[in-house]
């Protein structure tokens, strides 16, 4: 390892290895320098520090401290549950259509041999008509700003006579655009796989949807994770967009704490705390998972050095007789 690492890069000397270390030392003393007299004097200036602007969110003795936190829980409570139900929406909607796009552009490259031409001909325009309309669709949801979408959604459902609770226009309008976005995530992973998967798959006698199923959304969820888990993280801070619909998530209460207590810094300082937690849980999360996934892969990889169509032969003996001709 280290021989690789020595053929990549020049390790620094000792000489280098000083300066480098000097180098640090300065840039951070330069830093604190910096923010003591940019950002810490000035606020100090100003009294922001003062424990009549810090008291409601950090002193239990503060006569408010129990109904400002009262109200940050309960818009984090709402923030969450948001954020679930979206994300859980989100993933199920985008999967369904990475792979409908994927079964489209699999039936348009189809000729329905044994039918007769002018049904064959408008099965293939059929396919070709889907495949563009699901196209378009999600390049229009995904160049439309996601703050639009949950507008549009709050105010045409109703128009229409469909009335929901506010959460669930902030759902619904989270899940059209991150639906669109995790479907071409998704989509992109298992077109960058290998072609030879997929011949092996039809060779076996699976058919498109089979080895969609079977083998190239599964592969496509463990190499496209760091990305979902991304997208997941976005969709958790764009809860806070339900300010305009009125829905009390965590951003819309602290607004109203700033209005009556007049702290924005402090109470703002508190919320993204709790944002880069929860986000940060998320990341580890994902780093956990992907580490989990990678070390199964090695594990299942060890025993026999299987080829891939053994493989599949294998999990088309387990399915049953569902195994149809891709053409």
């Amino acid at each position: 390892m280290s021989q690789q690492t020595s053929v990549l890069y020049d390790v620094p000397g000792p000489r280098q290895r000083r300066i480098t270390l000097i180098s640090s030392l300065v840039a951070t003393v330069v830093l604190l320098v910096g923010a003591y007299f940019l950002i810490y004097q000035p606020l100090d200036d100003k009294g922001q520090f003062s424990m009549e602007l810090w008291g409601p969110l950090v002193d239990p003795s503060n006569e408010n401290f129990s109904l400002v936190w009262d109200r940050i829980g309960l818009g984090f409570k709402n923030t969450l549950i948001a954020a679930a139900l979206s994300i859980v929406a989100s993933l199920l909607v985008g999967t369904l259509l990475a792979v409908l796009r994927i079964q489209l552009k699999s039936l348009t490259r189809r000729r329905f041999t044994g039918l007769a031409v002018p049904v064959a001909y408008l099965l293939r325009g059929l396919s070709l008509l889907l495949s563009a309309v699901t196209r378009v669709c999600v390049e229009v949801f995904r160049g439309l700003p996601v703050v639009l979408t949950i507008f549009f959604v709050a105010r045409g459902f109703p128009e229409f006579g469909v009335s929901f609770d506010t959460l669930w226009y902030l759902v619904i309008g989270l899940t059209v655009y991150n639906s669109v976005v995790i479907a071409e995530i998704l989509r992109s992973g298992m077109e960058g796989l290998p072609g030879g998967q997929a011949e092996a798959a039809a060779a076996i006698g699976l058919s498109p949807l089979q080895a969609t199923r079977m083998i190239l959304l599964p592969q496509s969820f463990r190499i496209m994770l760091p990305a979902l888990i991304s997208q997941l993280v976005v969709v958790l801070k764009d809860t806070s967009l339900g300010f305009i619909i009125s829905y009390e998530e965590t951003l819309n209460i602290g607004k109203q704490i700033i209005g009556v207590l007049g702290n924005p810094i402090q109470v703002y300082v508190v919320i993204a705390a709790l944002f880069i937690v929860v986000n940060y849980s998320l990341s580890k999360l994902a780093q956990y998972l992907q580490r989990r996934l990678s070390q199964g892969r090695k594990t299942a990889g060890t025993p026999a050095q299987n080829p891939p169509v053994a493989a599949l032969v294998s999990q088309a003996e387990g399915g049953g007789g569902g195994a149809g001709g891709g053409n």
